[in-house]
């Protein structure tokens, strides 16, 4: 004859048996579950003339806060083939599906180094060069009226080891604020123009060799107020490359004065490619 009491505490261990089992199984099935959801891409971000990977500071903020991870690239601005070629050594250490994403010069860089990758899902221009095979940075930003970077560049000559010589542009301090950033706060811009990058002239010269835009899908941020690149060099590109377009009111320095903006694009074209 079984008590009362012994009763009590055979049902009482087995629930805690029984919960304990419940709980192993929903701890056993959590891994499976996050397996079968996909991945975030690799947002992967090159910058451009005249700027550092810094550049992209707020717009890396409003990507992680999305759970977005990100690789700003440094660029050596000294010609599409060579930028390319150390874009792809990123590229190369990244796992996983990519998001591209090119800024001014940097758009000329990404349409090289991103043809051929199927990791790379998407391109994003963001004021950025589209250019086509045998098309130069200088050629597409004349193609249309409005440019006033030639009057603001500072050339400095410099020397390779080898002795040969070549040309490097700054834009001149005093110019910087109103030809690259002039919807950028004066101090942030005052700090962009005393760390810009110089970008070496036959790199604007240099023709490209591939257009990665010819075969994936395209997204396009064209600034309206730019004198780097005039607008309607922007709508051009993006028109010719099929690109999903957003026209925006800012200054060639849109990542920087309106990080929201770009990263929802650049946000858009991932979820479009999942």
């Amino acid at each position: 004859m079984v008590s009362s009491k012994g009763a009590r505490s055979r049902g009482l261990m087995s629930g805690v048996l029984s919960t304990v089992a419940i709980g192993l199984l929903a701890t056993a099935a959590t891994p499976a579950l996050a397996a079968d959801k996909p991945a975030k891409p690799t947002i992967v971000l090159e910058h451009g003339a005249f700027a550092d990977a810094s550049s992209w500071n707020a717009v890396i903020e409003e990507l992680r806060a999305d759970g977005y991870p990100v690789v700003a690239a440094a660029n050596p601005l000294r010609g599409p083939a060579n930028d390319a070629a150390a874009l792809r050594s990123v590229l190369d250490h990244v796992a996983g599906p990519k998001i591209l994403v090119g800024h001014s010069y940097g758009g000329s860089v990404i349409s090289v180094a991103g043809a051929n990758d199927p990791q790379v899902k998407a391109l994003v221009y963001v004021a950025a060069f589209l250019p086509a095979p045998g098309e130069t940075a200088l050629e597409l930003t004349n193609k249309y009226p409005g440019s006033t970077l030639p009057a603001a560049l500072d050339p400095t000559p410099f020397t390779l080891p080898d002795g040969t010589a070549g040309t490097d542009l700054y834009i001149k301090p005093g110019k910087f604020r109103h030809q690259f950033a002039a919807d950028v706060p004066a101090g942030a811009a005052a700090l962009m123009a005393a760390t810009q990058r110089p970008i070496a002239q036959s790199a604007l010269e240099e023709k490209t060799e591939a257009a990665a835009w010819k075969d994936k899908p395209t997204w396009a941020v064209i600034t309206t107020q730019d004198l780097n690149i005039p607008a309607a060099v922007q709508r051009y590109m993006a028109k010719r490359a099929h690109a999903h377009s957003v026209e925006v009111r800012a200054s060639h320095s849109v990542a920087v004065s309106q990080p929201k903006t770009v990263a929802g694009v650049i946000e858009k074209a991932a979820r479009a490619t999942r």
